[in-house]
């Protein structure tokens, strides 16, 4: 390939990711009201949403679960604990979350517990240690999907993990025509915005209609 064609290569898949990015609404962590910081309440919001959209169930009703959970004040793993199972099962049923409601209530339970015992509730405890993915699947609720999910959102704050894109954004990827290596997509974008494009490439996964009209648009830039 020569040059020239590299450079022409690169800039189509800039515009794509442009065109991308002007058409996510935000991150499923900023449209659950998560202002993701490496502070305890946030971390711990982004696992619960990880729990929440790693079931079988659509993206916008996981999100709305975790709103309302974080609505009726379980907005950390000490509140989550002391709130009550049928507390815990209600909430979830208010943001749609039915068809796991009671056995996802039970799951978040037991998590919060283990993280208040094993971390004091603190996930920036998790990071120090030696394997921090394997030890979030510890984690009641969360198996590798949920792992990948609260690993692709938490880079910008725990930038020894970026760039992280799963396999479900690189499904995106493919879609979209761009780059399948990590390092590559990285080089589309400021390393701020890399949460933000993990999360656009599965939006495109996961919504053709999304893809086909980010590529249209990148062909008319």
């Amino acid at each position: 390939m020569t040059t020239k064609t590299m450079q022409k290569t690169r800039q189509t898949e800039k515009a794509v990711v442009r065109a991308l990015l002007d058409r996510q609404e935000g991150t499923y962590a900023a449209q659950a009201g998560i202002r993701l910081r490496n502070s305890p309440g946030p971390l711990y919001q982004t696992l619960v949403l990880a729990i929440l959209l790693s079931a079988r169930i659509r993206a916008d009703i996981a999100v709305a679960a975790a709103r309302a959970l974080f609505d009726a004040g379980m907005r950390d793993a000490r509140s989550m604990a002391n709130a009550s199972w049928q507390e815990r099962v209600d909430a979830l049923g208010r943001g749609g979350y039915r068809r796991y409601d009671e056995r996802t209530a039970t799951l978040l339970g037991k998590g919060a517990e283990l993280l208040l015992e094993r971390y004091n509730g603190d996930l920036r405890r998790l990071r120090e240690e030696p394997d921090p993915k394997k030890a979030l699947l510890d984690v009641p609720g969360i198996g590798p999907t949920g792992a990948d999910i609260f690993l692709r959102d938490v880079q910008g704050v725990w930038p020894e993990f970026a760039p992280y894109i799963d396999r479900k954004a690189l499904d995106g990827a493919k879609r979209l025509g761009l780059p399948t290596s990590s390092e590559r997509l990285a080089g589309l974008v400021d390393q701020r915005e890399m949460p933000r494009l993990a999360d656009g490439l599965v939006h495109a996964a996961l919504d053709k209609p999304l893809a086909e009209d980010v590529l249209a648009a990148a062909r008319s830039a």
